[in-house]
């Protein structure tokens, strides 16, 4: 039976297939084409078998940590001559599952050259100077890199810092000074990187007149330097023959030894034993040095140390800022009370006044007559800077 029935159209009962009717055939590569084609899936299975296997080395050595990045490596086909061109790293032949051979790196290599790397690492930081510790901060010098407005910022906030530092160490007693460094040995430094960078701007350096002066003095004399800060005193006699002995609150490991003037110098001396007038025993000290030492509101006992350990007739030479004095006949009085007779005062400095005292004797005294002689500290006024 027809699927249509249209007049004058006839269609046969069955369709025709298409694909039946289809008389062209699919076109047939040669023979060494599909050799060709072989021989390439052959390689790209090796390299691919090759990247895998070096994956998989990585991935056992890392473990959970994270992976590094994939070094990339390179290789040249063979030549004409069959020559083949080795890599950077390392390696060796082994068979491949699939035929042939594959190269792969060698173990413990990588390693060795780490260790030569890292020996010749420590060859070339052992010359370099040891670091500033971290609670130091450097001076303006010694930060490279700034540029003219990050110096005068940086120098901004050194000044403030010195100035705050220079305020506490004033106003308030040395034990607590004492206290300070310890618990933060970067003050000691910061505060003298300070006061160098403000004695630049002085007429004249109180340590520079003692240094000039002490330079003719005979040789062997015994100088005791309290309060030394950068010990510059005994580093300018150093040539002279003379013997300096300098006393701060934190020691730099050579020329400083560390203490507190105000409490106790590590030196021998004694006080008068009895009522009777006398200059104490067993002193070794020539002459005693305070430039810009008497910080503290219990400065007096830094006078009374250094009778105690000066020899009979020994020298005292104090230079203090001119802003200080409320009056300066009664700070010479205080001092006279102490075992002392005025030599010399020189006023002539703006900036600064320089005495010259004797040791004398005296006797001996109740500790309450010293705590009323120790109270009168509020005779200097604190040094402050002005608020910026």
């Amino acid at each position: 039976m027809a699927l249509f029935e249209v007049p004058g159209w006839s269609v046969p009962t069955a369709p025709v297939s298409i694909l039946a009717q289809s008389t062209s055939k699919k076109r047939k590569r040669p023979a060494a084409q599909d050799a060709d084609k072989m021989q390439s899936a052959e390689v790209n299975l090796d390299k691919l078998m090759q990247k895998l296997g070096s994956v998989g080395n990585r991935e056992d050595k890392q473990g959970p940590k994270k992976k590094k990045k994939k070094q990339e490596r390179t290789t040249r086909a063979p030549d004409t001559k069959g020559a083949h061109a080795t890599s950077n790293k390392a390696t060796e032949k082994v068979s491949s599952p699939h035929g042939g051979s594959i190269e792969q790196p060698v173990k413990g290599v990588s390693g060795l050259r780490k260790k030569v790397k890292q020996k010749k690492s420590l060859k070339h930081d052992a010359g370099k100077p040891e670091q500033r510790p971290r609670n130091v901060s450097p001076a303006v010098d010694e930060v490279p890199g700034l540029t003219s407005l990050q110096k005068g910022m940086k120098e901004s906030l050194d000044g403030a810092r010195f100035r705050w530092i220079n305020e506490l160490l004033y106003k308030s007693d040395s034990s607590e000074a004492v206290r300070m460094m310890k618990e933060d040995p970067a003050v000691f430094h910061d505060y003298h990187s300070g006061f160098r960078h403000q004695v630049q701007s002085w007429p004249s350096n109180p340590v520079s007149h003692y240094i000039s002066q002490l330079s003719s003095y005979p040789q062997n004399t015994i100088i005791a330097d309290l309060g030394c800060g950068d010990a510059v005193l005994a580093r300018g006699l150093s040539t002279k023959k003379l013997k300096v002995l300098s006393f701060d609150l934190i020691s730099d490991g050579g020329y400083i030894v560390a203490a507190d003037i105000c409490s106790s110098v590590p030196l021998p001396g004694s006080e008068p034993s009895s009522s009777q007038t006398s200059e104490g025993e067993a002193q070794v000290v020539d002459v005693v040095v305070c430039a810009l030492s008497l910080m503290g509101t219990n400065w007096p006992r830094c006078i009374r140390e250094a009778w105690r350990i000066l020899k009979p007739g020994g020298e005292l030479k104090i230079a203090e800022v001119a802003s200080r004095f409320t009056d300066v006949d009664e700070f010479v009085s205080l001092i006279d009370s102490i075992g002392f007779k005025m030599k010399a005062k020189d006023d002539r400095n703006s900036h600064f006044t320089l005495f010259e005292f004797k040791k004398v004797a005296r006797t001996s005294r109740t500790d309450k007559e010293w705590s009323k002689v120790m109270s009168k500290g509020d005779i200097l006024k604190p040094c402050e800077y002005k608020r910026r």
